[in-house]
């Protein structure tokens, strides 16, 4: 029998994953596996983003998951973004969980806002649906399965 690491529970020698809770209990040679990397806050802090450069002077939204654009930088150098399914929007997201017409982010006094279009399966910033955000650097946007990232320019 095998004991699980994280319940304690006795599993078979053959199992891979404990029955009672479902953890790993054969745990792969790493060299044969591709690695992740989770930034930790104080390397989001630093600036260690996928996608920042020095250069950037405007406002943008930096696609980080989704469609296969990661990486995908988008200025935000005019008041109106349009987002959507519809190949005529500003940022054409090909999903089918995207709306036509799924939001827009606009320029007002303050910077810059998102806001929801009333599109099907919603607009969330940080995890959270919204109808309408003010966006601060670093805030994640997901439309579909598209995460994007807002990056303010970076000053010096």
């Amino acid at each position: 029998m095998v004991p699980c690491a994280k319940c304690g529970f006795e599993n078979n020698e053959d199992a891979n994953f404990c029955s009672r809770c479902g953890s790993r209990l054969v745990f792969e040679d790493i060299s044969e596996t591709t690695v992740t990397y989770t930034p930790t806050t104080a390397d989001e802090a630093a600036g260690t983003q996928t996608g920042e450069t020095a250069s950037r002077a405007a406002p943008c939204l930096l696609i980080r998951a989704g469609g296969g654009r990661e990486g995908e930088e988008i200025s935000l150098d005019s008041d109106l973004l349009t987002i959507g399914r519809n190949p005529e929007s500003h940022l054409f997201l090909d999903d089918v969980t995207v709306s036509r017409h799924h939001a827009r982010i606009i320029r007002d006094a303050t910077g810059f806002v998102v806001e929801d279009l009333n599109s099907l399966n919603g607009t969330y910033v940080n995890r959270r649906r919204v109808e309408r955000q003010h966006l601060s650097d670093g805030d994640e946007v997901q439309i579909g399965k598209f995460k994007l990232a807002y990056l303010e320019p970076l000053e010096g």
